[in-house]
């Protein structure tokens, strides 16, 4: 199976750009602080509060670093800031993104995983018979072509799924609620919420993490150029976001979330807070340990590798440590 083809035209930009032309590094501004631009990967939202939390309460600052946190959205491709050096630092979604970055031998590491996991869920009818994920073979299943080329190799690969079992989700929950033999992706902390608010429905939600899915979500990613030249703001970007993340969760959101819809005025506070006590109540964080904040291992990610290489997502040489490195964790 071929990697990623949503990423294809931004992996190969970000290699041309990265090669061809001058890189804009992170400078030292007369204040002393040291600028880091970083990318999230989509609309402020509770599943970034950790960075908010930390921008709002100083911990950035006080380890001599000012931080622009830039908004994603639809039109916003992670990847490609990094390659024209419009940012520093940026948010890789899942494993198979930074995986695919290193297939592809683009100059950007990750450094740490907020998400220790995959917040992605498989959601159904709750009247249909289906008590586990394995329930769902046969039935047809929203998701979209990102999720076909990640997620669903793992759950071909354990259930035995079939690709004719795949219908195209566009984001709308509309041909789920009309079918209730139909399954579709989503996040724990939104799509859940979103359907039982304005349809009334409370969905089976199926964590795939929490059956056995290896790949960690919410990964700081980090130009190699600015590691080789700058580890010590890498390092205080990472202590930093953690030390965010663990005040976001377990203190008081209030900072974070002022922040955030500071960004993103659409957003309201019954979302960020159903978001947020899904996060903890599902320890997508930190797996229910705080000292995991943050954290990466070998063992985590050969294990993601084997299960994708098994599948032929990726070439067995393909090195899974040349896509992370575990520098910069405490």
């Amino acid at each position: 199976m071929k990697a990623l083809r949503s990423l294809a035209i931004a992996l190969a930009a970000l290699v041309s750009a990265c090669s061809a032309e001058p890189q804009t590094d992170a400078v030292t501004g007369a204040d002393g602080l040291t600028t880091i631009r970083f990318a999230t990967d989509w609309r402020a939202q509770a599943e970034h509060g950790g960075f908010y939390q930390a921008l709002a309460n100083g911990e950035y600052e006080k380890r001599g670093l000012k931080v622009e946190i830039i908004q994603g959205g639809p039109g916003v491709n992670v990847p490609q800031l990094l390659a024209a050096g419009a940012v520093d630092m940026g948010m890789g979604s899942n494993s198979f993104i930074v995986m695919n970055l290193a297939q592809e031998n683009a100059p950007v590491t990750a450094v740490a995983a907020y998400m220790q996991k995959d917040p992605q869920v498989l959601l159904a009818h709750p009247d249909q018979g289906i008590e586990t994920i394995a329930d769902l073979k046969g039935h047809p299943i929203l998701l979209s072509d990102a999720s076909v080329t990640a997620f669903w190799v793992w759950l071909k690969a354990k259930y035995g799924f079939t690709d004719d079992q795949v219908r195209k989700y566009t984001f709308n929950s509309a041909p789920f609620l009309s079918d209730k033999r139909v399954a579709q992706q989503g996040y724990v902390t939104s799509e859940p919420y979103t359907i039982e608010k304005e349809a009334g429905l409370v969905p089976k939600v199926f964590l795939l993490a929490d059956n056995g899915y290896p790949g960690y979500a919410t990964m700081v990613l980090a130009r190699d150029a600015l590691i080789a030249e700058n580890p010590e703001a890498v390092r205080a970007f990472v202590e930093a976001s953690t030390a965010g993340w663990r005040s976001y969760l377990d203190g008081d959101p209030a900072p974070g979330d002022a922040l955030i819809k500071a960004d993103n005025p659409e957003m309201t506070q019954d979302v960020l807070d159903q978001a947020r006590e899904k996060l903890k109540s599902y320890g997508i964080v930190d797996a229910g340990d705080p000292a995991l904040t943050g954290q990466m291992s070998d063992a985590r990610w050969t294990e993601f590798f084997e299960m994708a290489r098994d599948q032929g997502v990726y070439p067995a040489e393909l090195d899974p440590k040349s896509a992370y490195t575990l520098d910069f964790l405490p």
